[in-house]
């Protein structure tokens, strides 16, 4: 990435895919930094919560192969972008932990400029790739909130611990996560 400012800029503004992950690490770099817990219920429901959404997404992670087929087992059968609901859950869950409310609103900004095109760009991407899936998998399955009965198994027998390794490495996000729960939890 470009540190120019105007490179920046472009990226942020025009490009916003390219900046996402890495917007996203630094707030939870941020929150993980300037976190004060004094509220121990609070840090314990926030670790919960993002707990859930480290597991979710490596969950997830475990059934995806990038543009080589339309995941829809496991997660991919409650929600089409189960990756994104974790990341919710991750940043919801730091924040109530690390209760650092000054944060919140950037959180949400990060949230409504990154996330629906990024959900709108995949969509179109799979949409073109894996059309007569992709159809019937839309119309039954929700972006963002995850259905309690699914229409079809989760099959969670097809989860692969080295699928979540690629291509992000998931558990190794995994565990850098809860490092930084821990972390945060040192300082209650």
């Amino acid at each position: 990435m470009n540190l120019h400012p105007q490179s920046l800029y472009n990226s942020v503004v025009h490009e916003r895919h390219k900046a996402r992950q890495a917007l996203g690490i630094l707030l939870l770099i941020v929150i993980v930094t300037f976190s004060a817990p004094t509220v121990g219920w609070l840090y314990t429901l926030g670790a919960i919560v993002g707990g859930a959404g480290i597991l979710f997404r490596l969950w997830a992670a475990g059934y995806l192969s990038k543009d080589k087929e339309l995941a829809q087992d496991g997660p991919y059968a409650l929600v089409r972008h189960p990756l994104y609901v974790g990341n919710f859950l991750i940043i919801g869950g730091f924040l109530m932990a690390g209760q650092v409310l000054w944060l919140v609103p950037v959180a949400i900004a990060f949230a409504i400029l990154y996330y629906p095109p990024a959900i709108q760009k995949e969509d179109a991407k799979l949409r073109k790739k894996f059309p007569e899936q992709w159809e019937p998998w839309y119309a039954k399955t929700s972006a963002l909130i995850p259905k309690l009965n699914p229409d079809r198994p989760l099959n969670v027998t097809r989860w692969s611990f080295r699928q979540s390794l690629q291509p992000n490495g998931e558990p190794i996000i995994a565990t850098l996560l809860t490092i930084g729960l821990i972390i945060m939890g040192m300082r209650l």
